[in-house]
């Protein structure tokens, strides 16, 4: 297994690097299969997210001002000093506004003309690849769209809601934001999602020796968990953790209908780079 793998294992599960190499190899290096095997093996109750991203840039949204709409891009770079360059936001901004103004979520449809030629145009310019990697557009049929956008322009959110207004909206996209829920509600929870969980759980009862009814109960107590701790609706708001966010947002006559969540470069995995073994070819080159 190559030391990049180990590494990212180990600091996504905190286990030793013997074990990491271990389930590394009976996986055949694939790390979330890994991780899989070992919250069977270990009790491991989580793992953290791969941390590893292979875009910069930012978010960002625009709502229309009675809330009827909105949306939320990702424009990506290279680099973290070319997401900062006012150039790139301003080519930022000409795509959120496009998106906006056409509703528009088709990347390709929204490039073709104006706006693939300003793209290329600050390739040019900057040096560097940029590209509009995703568009999400919320309307509100019965409600309200509000939204929020963290200070560093790395993680932009958008809720609807039915009822409500877009002061509170705004507060649930901050929860979003900060607590990184799945899903609304349990009952949105993929079936394979609740599935897997099932399967890891069930391991882990059986691994200790308790009859069948009491490991019943506690697979049950455990899913009930996890889908408490992951549904948007169930969770302690960051703001008032005395109050659930369903609680929070019922008791002001309103209902969280969807809500999406964009964090810049997540899902993309970065090539790792051995810089000692590139110089050491150039050098035999």
């Amino acid at each position: 297994m190559s030391a990049a793998l180990v590494k990212e294992l180990r600091e996504r599960t905190g286990l030793g690097l013997l074990e990491c190499k271990k389930a590394l190899a009976s996986a055949d290096g694939d790390v979330e299969k890994a991780i899989e095997e070992l919250r069977k093996s270990s009790g491991m109750k989580a793992a953290k997210k791969a941390g590893r991203t292979a875009a910069d840039g930012v978010v960002a949204t625009r709502i229309a001002e009675d809330g009827s709409y909105g949306v939320v891009v990702e424009v990506n770079s290279e680099t973290d000093f070319v997401a900062r360059d006012e150039n790139f936001l301003g080519f930022v901004r000409k795509v959120v506004d496009a998106a906006f103004e056409g509703r528009q979520t088709d990347v390709a449809a929204l490039m073709a003309g104006e706006l693939e030629s300003a793209r290329e145009s600050l390739v040019q310019k900057i040096g560097e690849n940029i590209g509009v990697r995703r568009i999400r557009l919320i309307t509100a049929d019965a409600g309200v769209v509000g939204g929020y956008v963290h200070g560093n322009n790395r993680i932009a959110v958008l809720v609807e809601l039915k009822g409500g207004d877009q002061d509170l909206a705004k507060d649930v996209a901050m929860h979003v934001a900060a607590v990184n829920p799945q899903v609304v509600s349990p009952d949105d929870m993929p079936a394979e999602v609740i599935e897997k969980e099932r399967e890891i759980y069930t391991v882990q009862a059986q691994d200790s020796g308790k009859p069948a009814e009491i490991i019943e109960k506690m697979i049950g107590g455990r899913i009930k968990k996890f889908l408490a701790e992951n549904s948007l609706v169930e969770q302690a708001f960051v703001k008032d953790p005395d109050v659930t966010v369903g609680k929070l947002v019922s008791g002001a006559g309103a209902q969280v209908l969807s809500f999406a969540r964009f964090e810049v470069g997540e899902g993309i995995a970065r090539d790792q780079v051995d810089f000692a073994a590139e110089v050491a070819a150039q050098l035999k080159g």
